[in-house]
């Protein structure tokens, strides 16, 4: 069976890929893409994108901070990425004094550069197929559990041969649900610094509202630099530290964009689900997204009457409120858009295919109980993946939810410790307490856990609540708020001083009954807690799940030839292309948008639509100077129909040439179903244009400093 995978897979490499659809490893690029490519406008070489002996394209890439992408614009390692991206370093690094986020920053040399605490960056070095090599160890025979414990094993062992001695990061990653196997070698940058923001009025603007819509007026980016040692080597953050010479970076082009232009795009795509079965996607339109998107509602109303009082509150939460509403518009999107295209009726007629195919006599044996395996495994979990749902946002908008449990053991070990071993672990508790309560707002955590535990316990009960929190609402008809103020009262876990109080005298007796230990410790168990009537159909599911993508591939029933994405570095192509003509949109062909749209967005004062009065004043003057398109506007943002997801926030929107022409920061709400089924017609990435980045710059900041060291192609 194997030999037969390996050589279907080999035919399948070989076949021509659909241009606008696909996240596409670089080192297949030659043989999968380059011709398509050409044909389409690319003026590059394969080994000008992705060379290991030489510099090329994949050298100024970067993954950013573990959840974007960016991309270096300068010999002296310049960072671009978007702004909500960087927002959680802006936000840090901000005071109600000098609010950053509010007003910008723009550093006019390097000694003004920031460094937030924790902020790193990701070089890819190389990658290489190590399949033969892992499944070679496995058989059929195997339990899922057995199964991926050899592979574990196999997986580290990989690891250390190629780190040189921990010089690089190494990481084994699964394809096609473990049919394939690929490592990725990285090197990591920890001295990334702060060099310049737009305020959020022109980085966020258009706020929640105009998340994941076409048309936009969104300047989202901001901009970092890396230091190296004095070699050029990682180091930790140093004075003595210098701006890394990066083996390339990408020239800016400033010649503007026309519909059918080539684009292509590269960057850490994070999470796609295109060999989905039905059942998954018809339990996450009714049962897990509905549960997320409510939660997430539940978790931000809570947050913001307090940001909305209080700018030391609103600096605290904003990365926590701004990511919480991100996913909770997408989630609604994908249960919209997943409806409307019928995703799941289209997966469920290229399973009756594969179903009719795997009970043919020659197949049957391997992949006959393939479908009915998956179905009752979707049956049986629905009402799981809403439970899980409902915990799972509790404990990401609740620091009460899912820190006190960590925090909690690791009190009780701290207290029965000798003084040595305290010793050894008190710099670690401390940093953990910081990081999770050194800004918290306990009136605020008060009403967030309150809140989502009333919602958990009214919406989550044909599943089965956790036991104390079931315990607990029928004591108190479903209102937690008593409840969670005696908790907070009593508790040690409610507050760094307290904690703080409690690491100087420690006492294992005063933690181990902490009623938010207790309820932490409750719904984090139940959350994790699988029966071993779970574990089996876990395991059955696994099987079954893989068999099933081996099938579709091997049968030709599925025509996906590019794996699903996984937060490494992809490829995708295409070219700029409008939507179907918009009346929000006043630009002559609805891919693109100008300033003077923007403007007519403009309310004075709104926390999503205020401009500041010095970009009114620029416009009023069309003191656009060398960015402004040649028909005279001032463009803002465009589209393409690249095929991208989260993590290529951040990701170089380039031309055939390989350079840079805008910056990826957002899908289209009528194609969220994109993650789960490409649609040709309606996806698109919306962008910042490159000239509108460089006007903020230039004109608005007057950072000349920055835009001096770009390289500029006119």
């Amino acid at each position: 069976m194997k030999k037969i995978i390996l050589f279907v897979t080999a035919c399948l490499l070989a076949l021509p890929a659909r241009a606008d659809e696909g996240m596409w490893f670089l080192m297949f690029i030659e043989r999968l893409n380059h011709r398509d490519m050409e044909k389409m406008g690319l003026q590059l070489t394969a080994e000008e994108i992705y060379s290991i002996n030489h510099h090329s394209l994949k050298d100024a890439i970067v993954q950013f901070n573990g959840g974007c992408t960016a991309e270096i614009v300068s010999n002296t390692g310049l960072l671009l990425t978007n702004h909500h991206c960087g927002y959680n370093a802006i936000a840090e690094l901000s005071t109600e004094e000098q609010n950053y986020l509010r007003d910008g920053f723009w550093a006019k040399d390097r000694s003004q550069e920031m460094k937030p605490k924790s902020l790193y960056v990701r070089f890819f070095v190389r990658m290489d197929d190590c399949t033969k090599r892992i499944l070679s160890k496995v058989n059929d025979k195997m339990t899922e559990e057995e199964r991926n414990k050899i592979i574990q094993r196999e997986m580290s062992l990989i690891e250390k041969e190629n780190n040189e001695n921990g010089k690089y990061v190494v990481s084994v990653r699964p394809f096609f649900q473990g049919n394939e196997y690929y490592y990725f070698v990285y090197q990591d940058y920890t001295d990334v610094r702060l060099v310049g923001t737009p305020p959020e009025s022109i980085g966020k603007f258009g706020g929640d509202t105009d998340n994941w819509e076409w048309p936009r007026q969104t300047g989202d980016f901001s901009m970092f630099r890396v230091y190296a040692d004095k070699d050029g080597n990682p180091a930790q953050y140093s004075k003595e530290n210098v701006p890394l010479k990066p083996k390339h970076h990408l020239p800016v082009s400033i010649k503007g964009i026309a519909e059918d232009d080539f684009a292509m795009i590269l960057g850490y795509p994070g999470r796609t689900n295109r060999w989905m079965p039905a059942g998954g996607i018809k339990q996450n339109v009714s049962y897990a997204y509905p549960a997320w998107v409510e939660a997430a509602k539940t978790g931000m109303d809570q947050m913001k009457k307090y940001m909305d009082k209080d700018v030391s509150v609103r600096l605290a939460y904003a990365s926590k409120y701004a990511s919480t509403a991100n996913y909770w518009k997408n989630r609604q999107g994908m249960i919209n858009s997943l409806t409307k295209a019928q995703t799941a009726m289209t997966k469920e007629k290229e399973e009756k295919a594969f179903d009719n195919w795997a009970n043919k006599k020659e197949n049957k044996a391997v992949y006959g109980n393939v479908v009915s395996v998956i179905n009752e495994y979707y049956k049986n979990t629905n009402l799981k993946a809403r439970h899980d749902n409902y915990l799972m946002l509790m404990t990401r908008t609740s620091i009460y939810a899912s820190a006190s449990a960590s925090l909690g053991a690791g009190l009780i070990q701290y207290a029965k410790e000798n003084e040595a071993k305290r010793a050894e672990m008190l710099p670690k508790i401390k940093a953990f307490v910081e990081a999770n309560y050194g800004t918290i707002n306990e009136a605020l955590e008060k009403d967030v856990l309150t809140a989502q535990l009333n919602l958990y316990a009214k919406k989550a009960t044909e599943y089965g609540l956790s036991p104390l929190v079931a315990k607990m609402s029928k004591a108190n008809n479903g209102d937690f708020t008593n409840d969670v103020t005696n908790a907070l009262a009593t508790s040690v876990l409610s507050s760094k001083a307290k904690i703080e109080a409690y690491l100087k005298n420690p006492d294992a007796s005063k933690i181990e009954n902490d009623p938010l230990l207790l309820i932490s410790n409750d719904v984090l168990t139940r959350y994790r807690e699988k029966s071993e009537k779970q574990i089996l159909a876990d395991d059955q599911f696994e099987k079954a799940y893989r068999k099933l993508v081996e099938g579709l591939r091997i049968s030709g029933l599925n025509s996906i030839k590019y794996p699903d994405a996984n937060s490494t570095l992809r490829l995708t192509y295409g070219k700029v292309r409008a939507l179907p003509k918009d009346p929000r949109n006043d630009a002559k062909i609805n891919n693109y948008t100008d300033m003077s749209s923007m403007v007519k967005k403009y309310k004075a004062g709104d926390a999503e639509f205020d401009l500041p009065s010095r970009l009114l004043d620029l416009n009023k003057a069309k003191d656009f100077g060398q960015y402004a398109d040649k028909s005279g506007f001032m463009p803002v943002n465009f589209l393409t129909d690249n095929d991208i997801t989260g993590g290529n926030s951040g990701s170089p929107v380039m031309n055939g040439k390989g350079e840079l022409i805008g910056v990826a920061f957002d899908g289209n709400i009528e194609a969220m179903a994109g993650d789960v089924i490409f649609d040709k017609q309606l996806q698109r990435t919306i962008c910042v244009d490159i000239r509108y980045v460089l006007w903020i710059i230039d004109k608005y900041a007057g950072a000349k400093n920055i835009i001096d060291e770009i390289t500029i192609a006119r």
